[in-house]
């Protein structure tokens, strides 16, 4: 019996485990001796992961919750290391897998390997080189522990050779996120504020902001959305908006007729708003990947990013966090020269049955 533990720690890591599941569950179902237990950290509380958010995944709840949410970086790092030791221990496994880069993916690798268990990371090589970002830190730590990596892209297959990682352990086989993407697409549901805001296909645009670059400094937060109000022409933006945000907006009295900040949306309701958008405004990393597949027209308020395919190949250009460059891409935008761009190899919802393929050919678990 191949036993897995799955890691996830906040609500984006479920969109990717979730297609590992049930391609776990699959190769149960034709026969493989493959089992599995879903450890969620608890390193994010949101109130939107109720059991109806792992009903829209037809995923189980998590066999275990550590409670390891709170707290410093460093002390939220220790409480899940502690918390995960004794779920290892009490529940060993022949495999751990992390996916993404948020600090349970780099603590319970850390665990996993002193405890003498393989790990394997799902979305392992991608890079920002921008060591100021928390993320960054925790790929590095994790990758520079892995035993294979399942990669989303050449760029990160090349990132992973460049230091040093062996041909034989990188395995180039999509990304799990498109697997959600494309499973959930049909089931999109539109959210309450269509009809309370009267909004109109592709006459509209969604933003999200929330890395502190942007939303902290209240000098950078008050440019940027100034210049994306008043070169916006007359097309309403809604903004799903974390609360400390939000608190930060409503200080600096930022208001607009057009500008709509409503509380954070579920899974199923926020895509179909970027599915029918004019274009998004983003300064994450995973909706370029989703706004790539979708072919949404897509602006990065970001120096760099960790998904450079989503640029070279995608819908998304990386504006950078200079306010004066939002006026050209609007004006792009705006006359319809923006990119079509196209999908990436292997973004085909197929990802998490090759993943699962390829563990249950590993001779050494």
């Amino acid at each position: 019996m191949r036993k897995i533990t799955l890691i996830a720690g906040a609500r984006p890591n479920f969109m990717k485990i979730a297609p590992i599941i049930h391609a776990i569950q699959n190769a149960q179902d034709n026969g493989n001796d493959i089992s599995y237990r879903l450890v969620h950290t608890g390193q994010h509380y949101d109130k939107k992961m109720s059991g109806d958010f792992f009903e829209q995944l037809n995923i189980p709840d998590p066999d275990v919750n550590l409670g390891a949410g709170g707290g410093s970086q460093s002390e939220q790092t220790a409480s899940i290391m502690i918390g995960f030791e004794k779920e290892l221990i009490a529940n060993p496994a022949d495999l751990v897998i992390v996916v993404g880069d948020v600090t349970s993916t780099m603590a319970c690798a850390i665990v996993a390997q002193k405890l003498h268990i393989k790990v394997a990371h799902v979305e392992g090589g991608i890079r920002s080189n921008d060591w100021t970002m928390p993320e960054e830190i925790n790929r590095l730590v994790t990758d520079a522990i892995t035993n294979y990596f399942f990669t989303t892209s050449e760029i990160a297959n090349e990132n992973l050779r460049n230091s040093g990682v062996k041909e034989e352990q990188i395995f180039y086989v999509g990304n799990t996120m498109i697997d959600t993407l494309l499973k959930q697409r049909s089931r999109f549901a539109k959210p309450d504020i269509w009809d309370q805001l009267g909004l109109k296909e592709k006459e509209y645009m969604v933003m999200t902001l929330h890395r502190p670059a942007n939303v902290d400094q209240e000098a950078q937060i008050k440019s940027l959305m100034d210049e994306i109000i008043v070169h916006s022409k007359d097309v309403p933006l809604v903004f799903p908006v974390h609360p400390r945000t939000a608190k930060i907006l409503n200080n600096l009295k930022i208001s607009h007729p057009r500008l709509h900040m409503v509380e954070p949306l579920g899974y199923l309701e926020f895509n179909y708003l970027v599915e029918r958008s004019k274009a998004v405004i983003t300064d994450s990393g995973g909706i370029t990947e989703e706004t790539t597949v979708m072919g949404i027209p897509c602006m990065t308020l970001r120096d760099n990013t960790e998904r450079p395919e989503t640029i070279t190949e995608g819908t998304n250009e990386l504006l950078g966090t200079d306010p004066k460059a939002i006026q050209p891409a609007m004006e792009k935008l705006f006359k319809g020269e923006w990119k079509t761009g196209g999908i990436p190899k292997l973004w085909d919802g197929k990802t998490a049955g090759r993943i699962v393929d390829i563990i249950l050919d590993f001779k050494e678990l």
